[in-house]
């Protein structure tokens, strides 16, 4: 199903995206990705295994990342089954999960507006593939399932560049590193069941059909002012 089969809807769009649109064009580009100051305190001088520390952590960065959670919202806008849904959310828990952890072990990361500037990219991508724009533009349709786990590990080498310049320490790296990604994943079931919770109804409504255009449109400005961001951040540091 493609938004191209409906018209742009003259009601206001669902408040949930409103709000995360909001966020996404007005908040400082340092903040994608980013952890508190007392949290960025807290990683740089730690030592030792601190499994719930490092849990909790992990569930705050994924329900305060509004990139992921975008992301997310654009991955499951036009998902019914929960099956489906289990798996496009499981590739994305996958390829996030294993550079995030592989980044930081290895120490490999990648600058952190570039890799913020292409998981912005990943927002506008996920809109326009919702929309049917590379069905209609090229008259293909990209597998929507190898572009969730490709974007997945986008989005964890963007974690992992900010862990590595926290310089983590080294004593109990793996368990915390783990409990870390464990939090991550606890974090994006609790802002999953919030998202289909809000999208159930929306569904149910006669108006999802008119204003699911305008979402996704919505939904890809904000990715652009995301990219926009952190290139301008990139150009001027």
């Amino acid at each position: 199903m493609t938004l191209l089969k409906h018209y742009i809807g003259r009601q206001p769009v669902v408040p949930l995206l409103a709000i995360a649109a909001i966020l996404a064009l007005w908040s400082d580009a340092a903040l994608a990705h980013a952890v508190t100051l007392g949290d960025k305190g807290y990683i740089q001088e730690i030592t030792g295994t601190k499994i719930i520390p490092f849990l909790y952590l992990g569930a705050k960065h994924m329900v305060t990342g509004y990139d992921h959670i975008l992301f997310l919202f654009g991955v499951i806008f036009f998902l019914y089954g929960m099956k489906n849904i289990a798996i496009y959310v499981s590739l994305f828990a996958i390829g996030h999960s294993t550079t995030m952890l592989a980044g930081v072990w290895f120490n490999f990361g990648i600058n952190s507006y570039i890799i913020d500037a292409i998981i912005g990219f990943s927002v506008v991508y996920k809109a326009l593939d919702n929309l049917g724009a590379f069905q209609k533009w090229f008259g293909v349709q990209p597998n929507t399932k190898m572009a969730t786990l490709i974007f997945g590990f986008l989005h964890g080498f963007g974690l992992a560049s900010k862990i590595i310049d926290y310089n983590i320490s080294s004593d109990g790296l793996l368990a915390n590193l783990l409990a870390f990604n464990v939090g991550v994943e606890v974090g994006q079931l609790m802002a999953l069941a919030a998202i289909l919770l809000v999208m159930n109804r929306w569904r149910a409504t006669p108006s999802f059909a008119r204003q699911a255009y305008g979402a996704n449109v919505l939904m890809m400005t904000a990715g652009f002012a995301l990219m926009g961001f952190q290139i301008v951040g990139y150009v001027i540091t």
